[in-house]
């Protein structure tokens, strides 16, 4: 048997942490098993469809490298694998349910079901629907239809007995069929529900295995009814645990929790993400927490996953994303950082390859670049306080002769490379027979106007070259030395 899972989010905006993972399992457990990847869009819930979250679906997928064998935009044997484009299909299946028994017409409107819903909630009672057209006479049922009155399909759950099915993560799910709901099957304006069109879907795209959220472990029992009233094999189930913001609250896009393309403008690496969601709510076993995707497909397996909910920890995302940062060759980094130098640098002025080595090891995530460069364009007014450094023990009024000192050195400097400027500096501090930090603490505050810098004093003034260097230097001598007198 060819093992053949699927994605099917809604468009209903970005795609969130919790609905990437569902389809990296699902891409995972298919590509380990050797099997096929479906992705299908389920837009039957027209009023949240949002512009623009379809093609956004598309290109994270691809972005991530889940590539899908058969997909709205991928060539398959069973399409369309958009909902809205499948009406024709779901209203057959409904029908045949109604022929079997296992559905019935229902022509309640809203102001009936407000009414009874009104009525149990007064009772302290769960609201399931009452079955009020169930026994509906055929004939009154089509005159009613023919007359046009407005109708759903619901489908008919024997309230007796319970229903169990097996999940491969939590095990034997046994739900009492009282508990179960008559849901609408299709709806008045000929969408299916979930319910409905999830089952046909399935079925018709030869799913073999189901791999979603926990939120349907309970209601799977009323679509494995569905499957049994069409004679149909059900497929294999695997829920997956929440992730969650917090112990008490559940990541969700709905209450504004982090996208995918949340991470990435915030400057996280596509591979560093994959990687740290494959982790919530799944181990290899072992201590390992560095995975490429293949190596994340070699290592998969059902066994690795938990049944507890899973926590998603910012800080832990973003040590793994430092770590993926410094593994990048200096030729990747570059071209990573291009976009985020292009929009802070002038084109030309500093050596890119420079900065990068100054920086890569340096940051947790990409749009750090901003923040670390800031000063090479503008440097900021400072107080004078920023010489005191106990460790190093300077002071205002002990930098002011050194950094005359290192004024008069740099201005008579011709080479301004990394290596000239080290060993001219050290030089420098030997003669005055001080501490390098004496030296080199002052005139990196002195250049920079900040104490934190992703470079040391000759990196950075190596990159400003000599005549901002001087410039800056010798503002920073007259303002320190009109505030000592």
């Amino acid at each position: 048997m060819e093992v053949r899972t699927r994605f099917a989010p809604s468009p209903t905006g970005y795609l969130h942490i919790g609905g990437l993972r569902t389809a990296l399992y699902a891409w995972l457990f298919a590509r380990n098993h050797k099997g096929k990847f479906i992705l299908r869009i389920e837009d039957t819930d027209q009023e949240r469809k949002v512009e623009g979250a379809e093609a956004l679906i598309y290109n994270t997928l691809k972005l991530t490298g889940l590539t899908y064998d058969e997909g709205p935009d991928a060539a398959g044997e069973y399409g369309p694998y958009i909902q809205s484009q499948r009406l024709p299909i779901y209203k057959v299946y409904a029908t045949e349910l109604v022929k079997r028994g296992a559905a019935y017409y229902c022509f309640c409107t809203k102001e009936r079901l407000a009414a009874v819903r009104e009525e149990k909630e007064k009772k302290g009672e769960a609201y399931t629907y009452d079955k009020h057209c169930l026994s509906l006479p055929g004939e009154e049922v089509k005159s009613r239809i023919a007359a046009g009155e407005p109708y759903v399909i619901r489908q008919n759950i024997q309230k007796e007995g319970a229903t169990t099915y097996t999940d491969l993560v939590y095990g034997d799910i046994t739900v009492p069929n009282s508990d179960l709901d008559d849901n609408v099957l299709l709806k008045s304006d000929g969408m299916p529900t979930y319910n409905l069109a999830n089952v046909v879907d399935d079925h018709l795209m030869h799913i073999t295995h189901v791999i979603r959220g926990i939120e349907y472990l309970s209601s799977t029992p009323k679509y494995n009814l569905l499957y049994d009233a069409m004679c149909w094999e059900k497929p294999v189930y695997i829920h997956l645990p929440p992730v969650m913001r917090d112990k008490q609250n559940k990541l969700s896009k709905r209450y504004g929790d982090a996208s995918f393309k949340d991470f990435t403008d915030k400057g996280y690496l596509k591979e560093a993400i994959i990687n740290y969601i494959a982790l919530l709510g799944w181990s290899p076993g072992n201590d390992r927490e560095i995975f490429t995707l293949d190596e994340l497909v070699e290592a998969f397996s059902l066994e690795g996953l938990s049944k507890s909910p899973a926590i998603f920890d910012t800080e832990k995302l973003t040590w793994m994303n430092a770590q993926y940062i410094r593994a990048l060759s200096d030729v990747e980094f570059l071209r990573l950082a291009m976009p985020y130098y292009a929009k802070c640098l002038p084109q030309g002025r500093f050596d890119l390859k420079l900065i990068s080595r100054i920086l890569q090891p340096r940051l947790e995530t990409m749009n750090q670049i901003y923040d670390k460069l800031g000063f090479l364009m503008e440097m900021p007014d400072f107080e004078t306080d920023l010489y005191n450094n106990k460790k190093m023990k300077t002071s205002p009024e002990s930098s002011l002769p050194v950094l005359k000192q290192a004024e008069e050195y740099l201005a008579g400097l011709a080479d301004y490379s990394e290596e000239t400027l080290h060993e001219g500096l050290l030089g420098l501090v030997e003669k005055l027979g001080i501490k390098n930090g004496q030296l080199l603490w002052p005139l990196r505050i002195a250049v920079t106007g900040t104490m934190v810098t992703p470079g040391g004093a000759v990196e950075i003034i190596c990159l400003l070259g000599k005549d901002e260097t001087l410039k800056r230097l010798h503002r920073s001598i007259e303002q320190l030395a009109a505030q000592i007198g």
